[in-house]
């Protein structure tokens, strides 16, 4: 053999090891990444859902709800009054402004009287003319019956004197009674607070004319509030006037008196009216809004519930999800119930719930119908407790 046909052989002998290392090292790494695999366990993938970890109370349904109940009403003055002129005029003069308070009589403003003044001059004037008149009238009276007893003058004479008399005195009435006119016509040019009080409205001012009858002021009475609210006739009943209540308002407690209930049931609103008598106007305003609460019992089978417990539903109604039994676990199972009464945190409800049912408090957009769960007791159960 010649040296040519030995020179390929060492080329072939190396492909082939090359070739043989490769596949050696692909076998390690795949040997290498299943090892890895298996020290970390096979992967399990469940059929079975991991129940849901809820917070449940127990129901516990009662047959009778203390409700409470509030009514509202407005503070207001006992009296209020829109003063004005008798006749009108032009101001002269305004004493006070809005704000301001004000004594029984005390004068809140007044007319021009000037002309109604010199009237009153004029009248008494004529009131002293004719008392002059029916002066000089009595004196003839008295000289024609002297003359008479003395035969000088008949009868006739005396009579004539006497009508004359009898007319000056009917002068002086009639002068009397118009000056008598004229000073009331002045006393009505002022305007005088009827009662203590405060001005809420002014409605002129000085120089204006303001015509009769037209209100000039708006007082109310300040020393005495009282507050209407309107009530159930069956719930008014059980009220005693003369006895004090407790008022809610914004600035705090008002004690109030009951002073009468009207029983007559005002149409559209089914209630009737009660008026308080505020014990200390001071500690409250006109126009206040206040608040009576009473709590009745009435005869309501359900339960209270936390407000997280409820969905809004359909119709009116609220849903809920109840923790029921099923083949040894548990499933959260719908219901629906109506709301009859909510103080904000807990609500009490009516519905298809049954003592000792279990139901779901919170997380209730995590919760499905029928979806597996797993119920623990709420950790404020004893907060959400039946007693009203």
């Amino acid at each position: 053999m010649s040296e040519y046909d030995r020179t390929p052989r060492p080329s072939f002998l190396k492909g082939l090891l090359f070739i043989a290392v490769i596949a050696v090292g692909v076998a390690l790494l795949a040997l290498f990444v299943l090892s890895q695999r298996s020290s970390d366990g096979p992967l399990v993938i469940s059929e079975e859902p991991v129940p849901l970890a809820v917070d449940v109370v127990v129901a516990d349904v009662q047959s009778s709800l203390a409700l409470d109940e509030k009514f509202t009403g407005i503070i207001q003055p006992r009296r209020s009054s829109d003063l004005g002129f008798a006749d009108g005029g032009r101001i002269a003069a305004l004493n006070v402004d809005v704000g301001d308070r004000v004594t029984d009589g005390q004068i809140l403003a007044v007319l021009d009287t000037r002309a109604l003044r010199s009237q009153l001059a004029s009248a008494e004037a004529r009131v002293n003319e004719a008392r002059a008149s029916h002066a000089l009238a009595m004196n003839t009276v008295e000289r024609q019956q002297t003359l008479m007893q003395r035969g000088h003058v008949s009868q006739q004479r005396v009579d004539e004197a006497l009508a004359q008399a009898a007319t000056a005195d009917a002068r002086i009435e009639a002068a009397k009674a118009q000056a008598d006119t004229l000073r009331v016509q002045i006393d009505l040019a002022s305007i005088r607070a009827p009662y203590p009080g405060m001005i809420m409205a002014r409605n002129y001012d000085e120089g204006a004319i303001a015509p009769r009858g037209t209100p000039v002021f708006a007082l109310i009475e300040t020393g005495s509030l009282e507050a209407r609210l309107g009530l159930p006739a069956n719930l008014a009943s059980t009220l005693e006037p003369g006895k004090v209540y407790a008022l809610e308002s914004d600035g705090g407690p008002i004690d109030a008196r009951l002073r009468s209930v009207t029983g007559v049931i005002e149409a559209g609103q089914r209630s009737v009216t009660t008026v308080f008598d505020v014990t200390d106007p001071a500690t409250v305003s006109p126009g206040a809004v206040v608040r009576l609460s009473l709590s009745r019992d009435v005869e309501e089978n359900g339960l209270w519930l936390p407000v997280s417990a409820l969905a809004e539903g359909q119709r009116g109604l609220w849903s809920l999800y109840i923790a029921a039994p099923q083949d040894g676990g548990w499933i959260a199972r719908p219901g629906l119930v109506e709301v009859v009464q909510s103080d904000g945190e807990r609500a009490f409800v009516r519905g298809a719930i049954s003592d000792g049912d279990r139901i779901i408090i919170d997380g209730l957009q995590r919760v499905t119908p029928g979806q597996a769960v797993s119920p623990r007791p709420a950790p404020l159960a004893a907060s959400y407790s039946n007693e009203g």
